[in-house]
């Protein structure tokens, strides 16, 4: 059984869901229903947990976190994990680090499949050339989250 609940944030409303063992989803969404939804002291933990990193307190998450995919998926976001706060990777670079030289484009549909970003911080993976590209949530999300980081990236604008 999962349990869903949404909250408000500066990058607009997130929601978060758990499996009563773990966190198992972090999402953006256009809308905030909480009618009938459960927020478990789990979901609420995430939820601290993640506005503490919105607020520059929090460097790593200590939440439990079960991420469901591919054996792939799972290494590509296993790599995400490693990557220091404050720092990025590019495609390239996962890939070198998984074993894969090859599989850059593979990297960015793993990280297009992350059900927990922030958390697997497929927002620190970067174009070879330094530049923002792709994010599920938006390229404008992911510059607030680097820059949250301190990250300076140069867009290519």
């Amino acid at each position: 059984m999962s349990n869903l609940f949404f909250y408000e944030t500066d990058l607009g409303i997130i929601g978060i869901r758990d499996n009563n063992n773990a966190i198992t989803e972090v999402f953006y969404s256009k809308s905030k229903i909480n009618d009938h939804l459960k927020e478990t002291p789990l979901i609420r933990e995430c939820f601290n947990q993640l506005k503490e990193y919105f607020q520059g307190t929090r460097r790593e998450f200590t939440i439990p976190i079960e991420a469901e995919g591919s054996e792939f998926q799972k290494k590509v976001w296993k790599a995400l994990l490693d990557i220091p706060y404050g720092q990025t990777r590019t495609y390239k670079e996962i890939a070198i680090a998984i074993g894969n030289e090859k599989a850059c484009r593979a990297i960015g549909m793993a990280n297009n499949k992350n059900h927990i970003p922030i958390i697997i911080p497929c927002h620190r993976v970067i174009g070879s050339n330094g530049k923002l590209v792709g994010y599920a949530g938006g390229i404008d999300i992911k510059e607030k989250l680097l820059n949250i980081e301190k990250i300076d990236i140069n867009k290519g604008e």
